[in-house]
């Protein structure tokens, strides 16, 4: 077997042909040599199609984490954004429960004493929550405090609207109370005799005139004092034409001496309407209009009830 290789090289025409005369072993060398940097560039552009290709994935996992990093940011500032309006809506609710116990007082209107108070039995306001802590190491603690108040924000709702509804019904009442208040003068004029001890002008001895007696021209309007129902509109001997009006609540007035009744029994009435206009019939020194208030049946002084 030769132990050499001999390579031919032939130049251009005229320069004769060279000879190369290759060790075998120097040739297989070098195509080991080849065979190993081919192999040793495939495993390289491998590696490095690998390494891309993670390189790829880290990038994009890093991307997922900074966006997860910022929905948990955001998502921490929203819980400290509720937090805030918690600790609002609480002061509102307070202020709301205060202004409930300022009508009350200016109504004269009391509450339950053994009532719960706007946070349960002797409950105090709970402490306003801390939103502005690192969320990182206590947000798992905001959360169940964040719970908890609003547990006791909705049950602090339901008992602020019950008391609501108890004010509601309380100031209704008292608005019909008032409506059937006599609260007007009943006609234009000028007091002949108040309500108290008098000299009868008919007998000359005391007496104790229950009403008040306005006097003036007659046909002068004579006004219903307050809303109510008329439950008598005729002659009462002594009184002459009379008309009654119950107001409810225990609240009757009289109105006597009338030349004109121009309301009928069963009629509605309300404060201002004019019911009949004043004369002088029955028995009376002069056109008047004899006025009455009675409470639960007893003469009350009329006047104490005018407010104009």
């Amino acid at each position: 077997m030769k132990s050499s290789y001999t390579i031919a090289i032939i130049g251009p025409a005229g320069s004769g042909i060279r000879q190369l005369a290759i060790a075998r072993k120097t040739l297989f060398l070098a195509a080991a040599l080849l065979v190993l940097t081919a192999l040793a560039m495939a495993a390289g552009a491998r590696d490095y199609l690998h390494l891309k290709k993670q390189v790829s994935r880290l990038h994009a996992m890093d991307a997922r984490l900074q966006d997860q990093s910022r929905l948990i940011t955001l998502q921490r500032q929203q819980v400290q954004t509720f937090a805030e309006d918690i600790n609002t809506l609480k002061d509102r609710l307070v202020e709301i429960s205060d202004f409930e116990k300022k009508i009350r007082v200016i109504a004269n209107i009391g509450t339950d004493a053994e009532s719960p108070g706007l946070f349960g039995m002797g409950g105090a306001t709970p402490e306003d929550l801390e939103p502005r802590l690192p969320l990182a190491e206590a947000h798992g603690a905001l959360m169940r405090d964040m719970h908890e108040q609003v547990l006791q924000l909705g049950s602090a709702t339901a008992r602020q609207s019950a008391r609501f509804d108890d004010l509601l019904s309380h100031l209704e009442n008292q608005i019909d109370l008032l409506a059937a208040t006599p609260s007007i003068r009943p006609a234009k004029g000028w007091p002949s005799s108040r309500f108290g001890q008098r000299t009868s002008p008919f007998t000359g001895r005391p007496e104790f005139h229950r009403a008040l007696d306005i006097a003036n021209e007659v046909g002068t309007p004579i006004q219903a004092t307050a809303d109510g129902v008329v439950t008598y509109a005729g002659n009462k001997w002594l009184l002459g034409k009379t008309l009654v009006v119950d107001h409810g609540h225990g609240m009757l007035t009289r109105y006597a001496h009338c030349s004109d009744l121009l309301k009928k029994r069963g009629e509605a009435v309300k404060r201002g309407d004019v019911i009949a206009r004043m004369g002088n019939t029955g028995r009376s020194t002069g056109p008047h209009l004899h006025y009455e208030v009675r409470l639960n049946g007893v003469p009350v002084n009329p006047e104490k009830y005018i407010l104009n």
